[in-house]
């Protein structure tokens, strides 16, 4: 049987009755607000998120450049130094989107870990999928042109959110991807070109996802 909590994220409703119960009592509903940082670089974790709507992004840096290197939603959960036995993570973690998410304090997730196995095991689980998704990204970044990046990230974006709007602006998705904003702007236009998204002020509107898949050129997304 699965947790009775009525939540969208996927690792708390995937829990059993008991696995759930062990976090139950120290998870608490709080808003994330936009550029929000979860995780400072090289800084003590605090909480581990469960995010049940909007999306957190990992981004590596190196004083000079910053790159976002994975993205969170409702799939899954952020303090994952944690969950692999460490205290802190090189990259920061902060807010693209805004929405909430239930937290949890460190200690408490490490103590209710070292009680269940199954639950290590859940939290693993996402961790290697997460791993996973860098990976992806890295070969992304390292092979494919902007505008396949874009899209890729387009269907990713997506994936986490309610409906069709992605509320960004040009100079975030600059940081995203590691571009100049003149570069995003020429991707995007070509996306919009191609009728596969609409731009607004703040705001890109997926029109055509088998379409964006195409034009992501086969990079992985997951």
């Amino acid at each position: 049987m699965t947790s009775p909590l009525p939540s969208r994220n996927r690792i708390l409703t995937s829990l059993s009755r008991a696995d759930f119960a062990l976090l139950q009592p120290d998870l608490e509903l709080v808003p994330l607000e936009l550029r929000q940082v979860l995780e400072a670089a090289n800084t003590p974790i605090t909480h581990a998120y469960f995010i049940e709507n909007g999306l957190a992004s990992v981004v590596a840096g190196n004083g000079r450049k910053r790159l976002e290197v994975g993205l969170i939603g409702f799939e899954g959960m952020t303090g994952l130094p944690i969950v692999l036995g460490s205290d802190r993570s090189p990259h920061e973690n902060f807010i693209q989107v805004a929405g909430e998410g239930r937290r949890i304090p460190s200690d408490e997730l490490r103590t209710a870990m070292r009680q269940s196995s199954s639950l290590q095991r859940a939290l693993l689980n996402f961790a290697h999928s997460f791993m996973v998704q860098t990976a992806n990204t890295a070969l992304s970044n390292g092979t494919s042109r902007v505008e396949a990046r874009l899209a890729r990230w387009l269907l990713m974006a997506h994936d986490r959110l309610d409906g069709d709007e992605i509320p960004l602006t040009h100079d975030f998705l600059s940081l995203m991807l590691g571009v100049r904003r003149a570069g995003v702007t020429v991707a995007l236009n070509r996306l919009k070109g191609k009728a596969l998204i609409r731009l607004s002020r703040g705001q890109i509107v997926v029109l055509d996802r088998e379409g964006l898949k195409a034009s992501a050129s086969g990079t992985l997304f997951r």
